[in-house]
């Protein structure tokens, strides 16, 4: 039923990831995205520390990418 649909794996050719960490490498990507945008325009003068913005936008990247692109 709606179990069913919840993937477990997902195989590329012989290696077997779980969902999860699709979604973490697909966030730190995305996240890593948003702050090149933010330092090309100047907007990152605004955040106190850079690397913790870096970690924010990464854990946000990652849950909107589990929520919205895994299937529950």
């Amino acid at each position: 039923m709606l179990l069913s649909r919840i993937p477990s794996e997902v195989s590329l050719d012989w290696v077997y990831l779980p969902p999860l960490m699709i979604a973490v490498l697909l966030g730190l990507l995305a996240a890593y995205a948003v702050t090149r945008l933010l330092n090309v325009t100047g907007l990152s003068r605004y955040f106190w520390n850079p690397d913790l913005a870096l970690i924010a936008f990464w854990v946000l990247m990652t849950s909107l990418i589990g929520l919205f692109f895994i299937p529950t």
